[in-house]
C-alpha cells in the first residue's frame, strides 16, 4: 500500500463518519463545527491513481 494511502482512507472515513454524526438528533452541532474543517485541512494528498487524469479543482467544466 502507498504511503499516505492509509492515512487518506482513515480521514475520509472519519470525515463520513462525523457527517454522520451531525445528521443525528441531539449531536452536538458546535463539536462539529469545529472538528470538521480541522480534519478536511489534515487531509493528505491522495494517491496518484485515485482520480482520473483532468479531475480536480483547475480541471475544465468540460472533462
Amino acid at each position: 500500500m502507498c504511503p499516505n494511502c492509509e492515512d487518506f482512507a482513515r480521514t475520509v472515513l472519519l470525515l463520513g463518519q462525523l457527517a454522520l454524526y451531525g445528521d443525528m438528533t441531539g449531536a452536538d452541532l458546535d463539536f462539529v463545527d469545529v472538528v470538521s474543517p480541522s480534519l478536511a485541512a489534515s487531509l493528505p494528498e491522495p494517491p496518484f491513481d485515485m482520480f482520473p487524469d483532468g479531475y480536480g479543482p483547475d480541471a475544465p467544466d468540460d472533462v
